[in-house]
């Protein structure tokens, strides 16, 4: 009887034993979530539940082939450990970066990334709710090396129990599928609209890097191309009769495969047309800026003059986003190659052996022009010394480390004022000139002690009427301002400002504002902006500057369309005048008659007839609804997924090499 009593005791046990992993990995979701996005009140905690189930099961069944009672307990207390840390190291990314970080960027960039914050992670890692979170964590490890031998004795595991566990790990499984796709915005998020930071918001972080490995060993490209009838145009009567196309004569017939899918989706767009604005700068020279955590609100006409000059006296876009999905390399990304950087942090890293033909650096090289692009942080700093020599400037990449040095000091952040002063006058005489420069002054953070441009520009914000942190992320951002002064002075000293054009956009909004934010709780980027900072497109709003001192004299040109990171190519490559095929930019020229479209990564999208937001699966018109077309919404998800696909297929496959080389 009592050995009857026994048995039955350690299969009680055995199998609570089981539950371990289950119940501990749901308990980690729970805890990411929790002080990341706060959102465990809907369906998908129940997806993200099953799941854990799953991989708990999964993990519990393998240790238990461990016979010795002392390894089995010590193997059990380290792996409850080893799974804790993924968790703690995506809670510490996300409160600096306001994003998880996927295998791409955890493996591309993130060293460089978490090293320039060291500092700041510190500061987190040893506040309150940052001890608070590690203790979190750390609380099942402690409980299970106390208390595991006592509570679960010498786990005997029975083939019986393990069958079972197997069955029930299938079903976790299954049940976690039958939720997702019982509801279409978890059904698309899972499927045809994947990406990281839904995947981990609505299935749970296991479950994200599951689908990111998947995507990462058959490609993010994998699945074709959907058929749309979404017109790529809107009409304008007269200008057929008097424009061409922005289009050239490609071999769109042949390829295999991949490259096959990429010719026969190309080939199935119409080319947008040529208009007045084609050519507009033939001839001029370019000095494009990605200014580090810039945004719309630093423009002032008091406070920054030259700022408000250029944005003002060009081409003023009203509805402007740069949309962060891969932090600064993501965006410098998106405004060099006018694609979403589909491979996250990891994209602009693959570029470096890459055909890069459509750059703007490579269309304005083949006219002739001079070029260079400019750091004035680490030349190294996300492999730029590998990238940034292949972007099509004639005359390669410097920064700091391999030339910079000689005009900035040492100082964090450095000086975009010492740059300019540095490197103008190394390509001014070089006419016609195509530079590019990649800022840092406006990095964060922005403590007077921690960040040498606060210190340097605190009494030019000290008097405005916001707290101190917004203070010094103007403070950072006005040493741009400076840069811009002297650049244009220079310009119009040397009598070439009406033969010069600056187009100047951020690399992503100001994360570096709030320490602990999420969508909803971003009070210092709220404080700036004005509002209540609610989705990513209020996040994510800012400003492009595209003048030439030419365009002071007329009447401003307003683009009230969305307009987004993605249109800087192609609009550039037309006000050029340069030879390209509007069909391969998945962003369109601004002044042509191609539809506005803005979109990003979570597949949220915005055009003129009004904005989707994918989390929800919920359309918002801005114009009456009787005049938006039967199936746009669904003709336009269509339309994004298959430019998401594209970005993807253009990346991997190095398409324009397929498409231009030896041609």
């Amino acid at each position: 009887m009592t050995k009857c009593y026994n048995n039955r005791q350690e299969m009680i046990k055995s199998y609570l034993f089981l539950l371990v992993f289950p119940l501990v990995i749901f308990y980690n979701e729970c805890i990411l979530n929790l002080f990341t996005v706060t959102d465990l009140l809907n369906l998908s905690v129940l997806s993200t539940f099953f799941f854990s189930c799953m991989y708990g099961i999964i993990i519990s069944l393998l240790i238990t082939f461990i016979k010795n009672k002392k390894a089995l307990h010590i193997v059990t207390s380290i792996t409850l450990g080893v799974t804790a840390l993924p968790y703690l190291v995506q809670y510490f990314v996300y409160r600096q970066f306001k994003m998880f970080y996927d295998l791409n960027t955890m493996t591309g960039g993130a060293k460089d990334a978490l090293g320039s914050f060291s500092g700041e992670m510190f500061d987190m890692i040893f506040s309150f709710e940052g001890i608070a979170v590690i203790l979190l964590y750390a609380l099942p490890v402690v409980l299970y090396a106390v208390f595991g031998k006592k509570v679960f004795g010498e786990v005997k595991a029975y083939w019986k129990s393990r069958l079972l566990s197997l069955a029930a790990a299938l079903l976790c499984y299954a049940l976690s599928i039958v939720i997702i796709f019982a509801t279409p915005v978890y059904s698309s998020f899972y499927k045809n609209e994947y990406n990281y930071q839904s995947a981990v918001h609505n299935f749970g972080l296991l479950s994200g890097v599951r689908l990111d490995l998947q995507n990462m060993l058959f490609g993010n490209s994998q699945r074709g191309f959907e058929h749309t009838d979404t017109p790529v145009s809107t009409p304008k009567p007269e200008e057929p009769k008097v424009y061409g196309y922005n289009k050239l004569q490609l071999e769109l017939d042949g390829g295999s495969g991949k490259i096959a899918e990429l010719n026969k989706y190309v080939n199935s767009l119409t080319a947008s047309h040529k208009n007045e604005f084609t050519g507009i700068f033939k001839g001029k020279n370019l000095i494009m800026i990605t200014a580090e955590a810039f945004t719309a609100e630093v423009i002032d006409p008091i406070l920054t003059p030259t700022l408000y000059r250029l944005a003002t006296k060009g081409i003023q876009f009203t509805d402007f986003y740069q949309l962060d999905s891969a932090g600064t390399t993501g965006g410098e990304y998106q405004n060099i190659f006018g694609m979403l950087p589909t491979a996250g942090g990891a994209s602009f890293k693959r570029t470096a052996t890459n055909y890069n033909y459509m750059t703007i650096a490579s269309q304005l090289g083949r006219l002739g022009y001079y070029g260079k692009a400019f750091h004035n942080n680490s030349y190294t700093y996300y492999d730029r010394n590998l990238t940034h020599i292949n972007l099509g400037y004639s005359d390669g990449f410097m920064g700091y480390g391999n030339g910079m040095e000689k005009y900035v000091k040492n100082t964090w952040p450095q000086s975009d004022l010492q740059m300019f002063e540095g490197t103008l006058p190394t390509y001014i005489d070089k006419q016609p000139f195509n530079v590019y420069y990649m800022t840092v002054s406006g990095h964060s953070n922005y403590s007077r002690t921690g960040n040498y441009m606060v210190g340097k520009n605190w009494d030019v914000v000290k008097d405005l009427e916001y707290s101190d942190y917004v203070k010094g992320y103007l403070a950072a951002n006005y040493e741009l301002e400076r840069a811009l002064s002297y650049l244009v002075k220079e310009l119009e000293a040397k009598g070439i400002a009406d033969d010069t054009v600056i187009c100047l956009a951020s690399d992503h909004f100001p994360y570096g504002l709030d320490k602990n934010a999420r969508i909803g709780n971003m009070p210092n980027l709220s404080e700036l902006f004005g509002y209540n900072v609610e989705n990513y497109f209020q996040r994510d709003h800012s400003a492009w500057i595209l003048w030439c001192g030419s365009l002071e004299t007329e009447e401003p040109v307003v683009i009230d369309a969305p307009t987004s990171s993605l249109d800087i190519l192609p609009t550039l490559s037309n006000l050029f005048g340069t030879e390209f095929d509007s069909r391969l930019f998945v962003g369109r020229d601004v002044f042509s008659d191609a539809q506005a479209l803005v979109y990003n990564s979570h597949y949220d999208w915005k055009t003129e007839y009004g904005t989707y937001f994918s989390s929800k699966g919920e359309f918002v018109p801005s114009v009456d609804a009787a005049l938006i077309p039967e199936g746009y919404v669904e003709r336009i998800k269509t339309t994004v997924r298959n430019k998401m696909r594209y970005s993807s297929g253009v990346l991997d496959n190095d398409y324009f090499r397929y498409l231009f080389e030896n041609k």
